[in-house]
C-alpha cells in the first residue's frame, strides 16, 4: 500500500499539532530593588520586600514552590546582583 506524500504530510502535519503542543507560558519570579529594598517581582506585583536578598529569595521560592505544586512551570531571576566583587 503506498500513501501519496501530501497524506503523510498532512497526517504528520496533525500529529505534530496534537501531541507536540508548546509547553505552557511559565510564571517567572524576578527578585530585584524596589523602593530601597530586595522584593519580588511577579505579574507587576512586589511582595516578600526586605533589606536583606536572602529573604527575598527565599520568599520568591515559597511562592514558586506553591505554584509548582499545581503543575506550573516557575523561574526565579535575580536581576541586580552580578556575584562580582569590586577590588581596589
Amino acid at each position: 500500500m503506498q500513501v501519496s506524500c501530501e497524506k503523510l504530510v498532512d497526517f504528520t502535519g496533525r500529529v505534530l499539532r496534537q501531541f507536540m503542543r508548546m509547553p505552557s507560558e511559565r510564571a517567572v519570579f524576578t527578585v530585584r530593588r524596589h523602593n530601597g529594598m530586595w522584593a519580588v517581582e511577579h505579574d507587576g506585583d512586589h511582595f516578600g520586600h526586605s533589606p536583606e536578598i536572602e529573604v527575598a529569595r527565599a520568599q520568591a521560592a515559597k511562592r514558586m514552590r506553591e505554584y509548582q505544586d499545581t503543575g506550573r512551570a516557575c523561574q526565579v531571576r535575580i536581576q541586580g546582583e552580578s556575584g562580582y566583587f569590586g577590588v581596589s
